[in-house]
């Protein structure tokens, strides 16, 4: 029950993105963030020098166990994800989780299951779900704007080490200060070992690798933009090319995924990548939907149509022909394709549209949350499209770790 019409929230693990998205949270009219937990204490006195008074524990069950606790987001490292939104949901907790919504395809159906019974509001934080350049795809594509839509391409090149997941280590990681039993969880047993805590990204036993760190935002653009359920055919291949730091995860990556036709989207082919050191010196994000009348490229915060009208005719290569053979030719191609005059229209080339859109879609995906939270009315990243979106990200993994192709049922949310 939320207490004088506030809603107040616990964040479950606030480092780099917990403590943005408490920033975001307190922005929001109306939030109240009461609690914090973590296994790091260094990073429990922090969100309190931001939220003074807040309780602070390592044991995140003991904020479920509060009553006055309406919602919880959920920052962990992916290995606790799952767990945490189970527990949450069944402790009758709205639940915000960063995606990857889990970090095995096993448990996607688990944590569905958890949010259908609860009858909570479950979030994925993709923010891209939120971002406005992808409602305005959508409406272009079901316009028919580009035509029927055959290819679709996306890539996100870091080109920075807090982007390869160079995060710091602090001078006082000690056992004392460290609840390494609960970080590791149900990951191996392994001696104290603070850069596996603090980059966990780079390891198995914990992340998702590129896919579920930045594959599974492509895969929310994606399926925002187009309605599309999910892919039937996922291959993935990359290596690791530049941080051999002892990570065990690649740092390039490529997918080429395969969309069916449905009654919700034409068949095309998704084809994704990710790199972490390129030419560039910063972040180079973006999409590019291929059409057979032309193509929409965005980078979140524009959106720029292009127009290529179908081609009138064919042309013809009879001028190979001998002379009489290339005369009979073209006389047939006329009759079925006749000549016209040129126009400005016809001279004028492609037509080309720019949108403008705000980037902030964190801020805003964050904000819709707590809206759905107040009002009832769930977002539409729930549990469902937040699975659709992390499965067959998780599936690019499976192919590159095991170099093969895998398959998805987009209906079933089943892998084979």
């Amino acid at each position: 029950m939320m207490l004088n019409d506030k809603i107040r929230i616990a964040i479950i693990g606030p480092g780099g993105m917990g403590q943005g998205d408490a920033h975001d949270a307190s922005l929001v009219p109306g939030v109240e963030i009461v609690a914090a937990a973590d296994i790091y204490d260094s990073r429990l006195e922090r969100i309190k020098e931001s939220f003074p008074g807040i309780a602070a524990t390592r044991d995140y069950r003991e904020l479920l166990a509060r009553t006055d606790i309406d919602a919880v987001i959920i920052a962990t490292p992916d290995h606790w994800h799952a767990r945490i939104s189970i527990d949450a949901l069944n402790a009758g907790k709205d639940v915000y989780c960063e995606k990857p919504m889990v970090q095995k395809i096993e448990q996607g159906q688990q944590v569905i299951a958890a949010w259908k019974k609860s009858g909570r509001i479950f979030q994925m934080g993709s923010q891209y779900a939120s971002a406005h350049a992808f409602q305005k795809i959508r409406k272009l594509l079901a316009e028919g704007a580009i035509g029927e839509l055959n290819s679709v391409q996306a890539w996100l090149d870091r080109n920075t080490a807090m982007g390869a997941w160079q995060y710091s280590i602090p001078p006082d990681a000690s056992p004392q200060n460290i609840d390494w039993d609960r970080f590791l969880g149900d990951a191996p047993k392994r001696p104290f070992e603070p850069i596996r805590l603090f980059r966990w990204r780079n390891y198995r036993d914990y992340g998702t690798a590129v896919a579920g760190d930045l594959y599974v935002h492509l895969f929310t653009g994606l399926h925002t933009a187009t309605g599309a359920l999910g892919p039937r055919q996922v291959f993935s291949t990359g290596g690791l090319r530049y941080w051999d730091d002892g990570r065990d995860v690649p740092d390039t990556q490529v997918g080429i995924i395969d969309y069916d036709r449905s009654d919700h989207h034409p068949k095309f082919q998704f084809m994704l990548k990710v790199n972490f050191k390129s030419s560039k010196e910063n972040e180079d994000f973006g999409y590019r939907f291929i059409g057979s009348e032309g193509t929409i490229t965005t980078d979140v915060g524009s959106v720029t149509l292009n127009r290529v009208p179908r081609e009138k005719e064919p042309g013809h290569t009879a001028d190979t022909f001998d002379k009489k053979n290339e005369e009979a030719y073209i006389r047939e191609y006329r009759k079925k394709y006749p000549e016209f005059p040129p126009t400005a229209a016809s001279l004028g080339g492609p037509s080309e549209q720019k949108f403008y859109s705000p980037r902030d879609a964190h801020r805003v995906h964050v904000a819709n949350f707590f809206e759905a939270v107040r009002t009832r009315k769930p977002f539409f990243e729930d549990a469902e499209f937040g699975f659709r979106a992390t499965g067959p990200a998780l599936l690019c993994n499976t192919s590159y770790f095991e170099n093969r192709i895998c398959r998805w049922d987009p209906v079933t949310m089943t892998a084979s």
